[in-house]
């Protein structure tokens, strides 16, 4: 399960990454592109650990920051971030709460954003900040934490599709003593 469950993720990302940049429909309609990223970092990271969620930091950054005006690595940051803190406090998060996967969602989409933003202040390069940009990061936030109950829902259903039911146990005990002849 966990192999498939990493296959899947990492696929997820690179759809995630190219849909987010390609598909503006929905960016032209609220005026804000959401951020897909935070999120999947969330369920890769509560449902495998540290390794996954580093995957799809590091993956995930890179193929934005390629499509993307950032500079090339400056989005690996905070997702790692997210990653570490969640790896860090994992044993005492309700991963299965759907309240608690909002939540957290919630302060990933809305803190990643800000630190991208505190290091593009620290480049040569000058982001354009106004009001505009408050009504971006709420978006950002907002459809960051309704997305992340729906990967625990998306992937949870894709694993219980390609992986195999297990056996239930036998009603015998494998370490009884069966005793032959008369007694």
């Amino acid at each position: 399960m966990n192999t498939l469950n990493s296959i899947l993720v990492l696929c997820a990302t690179f759809l995630a990454v190219f849909c987010q940049s390609t598909l503006v429909g929905f960016r032209n309609l609220i005026g804000a592109q959401p951020d897909l990223l935070p999120s999947l970092v969330v369920y890769a990271a509560l449902t495998t650990g540290l390794g996954l969620g580093s995957a799809v930091a590091v993956l995930g950054g890179l193929c934005f920051d390629a499509l993307s005006s950032n500079p090339l690595g400056i989005s690996i940051f905070p997702l790692f971030v997210i990653a570490l803190i969640i790896e860090r406090y994992r044993g005492l998060i309700l991963r299965d709460q759907t309240y608690a996967q909002f939540m957290i969602g919630l302060a990933a989409s809305a803190g990643a954003p800000l630190v991208v933003l505190l290091l593009l202040l620290n480049t040569a390069r000058v982001p354009m900040i106004g009001w505009g940009a408050l009504w971006q990061w709420i978006v950002v936030a907002l459809v960051g934490a309704a997305v992340t109950p729906l990967w625990f829902a998306f992937f949870g259903w894709w694993i219980r599709k390609l992986s195999y039911d297990t056996l239930p146990e036998s009603i015998a005990r494998p370490n009884r003593e069966i005793k032959r002849g008369r007694s």
